[in-house]
């Protein structure tokens, strides 16, 4: 399992969006489930908080969920997609480190 975004590795056919929306020309499969809710993208657009936007990701989306699950639903060749470029601040990246942390999985971005 790898990270990235939209911009660079839509056409991948490992591709598997965790947007809340996907580019419209985005094709390839999706997992809403790691989506952010809009109350969460809202408040983070508005603020620009990204503690409080991580620690409300954590609690509302990922906490429910379980990783083994995630990861076996995913797919260890999936790439993660998102909106944001590599050097910025991605949910991506926290679902990156939550199944890191929970498996002992390296997932390094693409």
């Amino acid at each position: 399992m790898r990270t990235s975004y939209f911009a660079i590795s839509s056409e991948l056919p490992n591709a598997v969006s965790i947007a809340l929306k996907a580019p419209d020309f985005y094709i390839g499969k999706e997992y809403l489930p790691l989506a952010p809710t809009c109350a969460i993208l809202t408040n983070y657009k508005k603020t620009k908080n990204i503690h409080t936007y991580t620690e409300r990701y954590i609690e509302e989306i990922l906490l429910p969920l379980n990783a083994k699950t995630v990861y076996d639903e995913l797919g260890h060749f999936s790439v993660l997609l998102c909106w944001e470029s590599s050097e910025k601040f991605c949910h991506r990246h926290i679902v990156a480190k939550w199944i890191e942390d929970s498996l002992g999985v390296k997932i390094p971005e693409l």
